[in-house]
């Protein structure tokens, strides 16, 4: 019997091997393959004990021992009708142990698989508030801050009745006084090293998107400071009108007046120019 392939047969049999050999790395590097190889050894655990594990755990504010419970479940039982409790109570978790980023990952799975669930309002708080409590000076990055009030602005937006929606707008209110705060350290630096121009956008950004924020007197100040090296007299003297008008008798105008003394010129509102209209 004559066995020999021939060129072309060995050739599809070479390709034929290694499009196997492929697909059996792929299989085995795939999360479904990597999953399946661990469910595979480990010893399958009733889901009613893994929640009340959970729920023990988390009542005793062992949230290590509740997130590994909560996530053999879903690994275990990932059709069982716990699992949507059990990504709501590992975002919680993970919050409560300052896994910051976890409990974010955690809510935006959550809120992937149920958009419509009666839960979404708290998970939306639990993820802003992880985003909140990653605020930092104000020298540094302030995405967080930025994060924190898109999250819970949508609480508000989508969830007007909430119960976080109170609590949600004070920490929207403390997160933008933290961009403004971003702010006006730039516009400092920029100011302590002649960039005039490039501190007075920092100063208006401030002035201009955040009007409740505690910064606004003294970028007003600053504007006044800024506008006068410029040799932009009346500009000066509209921002130092409207910080008089808001903050009469507040440091930061006596300091703009003094300024404005020492060009012979006093506070007024300049028409035609900027914030003519706002004080």
């Amino acid at each position: 019997m004559n066995i020999s392939m021939g060129t072309n047969g060995i050739g599809r049999t070479a390709r034929m091997m290694a499009t196997l050999a492929l697909a059996g790395v792929l299989a085995a590097c795939s999360p479904l393959g990597m999953f399946s190889q661990d469910a595979a050894d480990e010893p399958i655990v009733p889901v009613e004990t893994l929640y009340s594990s959970a729920v023990s755990n988390m009542e005793a504010n062992r949230y290590a021992g509740a997130i590994d419970d909560l996530e053999k479940l879903e690994r275990q039982h990932p059709y069982s009708d716990y699992n949507e409790r059990a990504k709501v109570m590992i975002t919680y978790a993970n919050f409560r142990t300052r896994q910051f980023d976890e409990a974010i990952l955690a809510a935006d799975r959550f809120l992937a698989l149920y958009p419509s669930s009666s839960e979404v309002p708290y998970v939306l708080f639990l993820k802003g508030s992880a985003y909140y409590q990653q605020l930092s000076d104000t020298t540094r990055d302030q995405s967080p801050a930025a994060d924190a009030i898109d999250t819970f602005e949508q609480i508000e937006a989508n969830y007007p009745s909430s119960q976080y929606v109170q609590e949600s707008r004070n920490m929207v209110r403390i997160a933008r006084d933290q961009l403004a705060g971003r702010e006006m350290s730039v516009g400092r630096y920029y100011l302590g090293h002649d960039q005039n121009t490039a501190a007075i956008n920092r100063f208006r950004e401030v002035v201009e998107n955040h009007q409740q924020s505690s910064h606004v007197e003294e970028a007003l100040y600053r504007l006044t400071e800024a506008y006068l090296r410029l040799g932009l007299v009346s500009e000066a003297q509209t921002a130092t009108a409207v910080l008089g008008h808001n903050y009469p008798s507040g440091e930061w105008y006596q300091r703009g007046f003094d300024l404005l003394q020492q060009q012979g010129v006093t506070p007024q509102m300049v028409q035609g120019n900027w914030m003519s209209g706002r004080a």
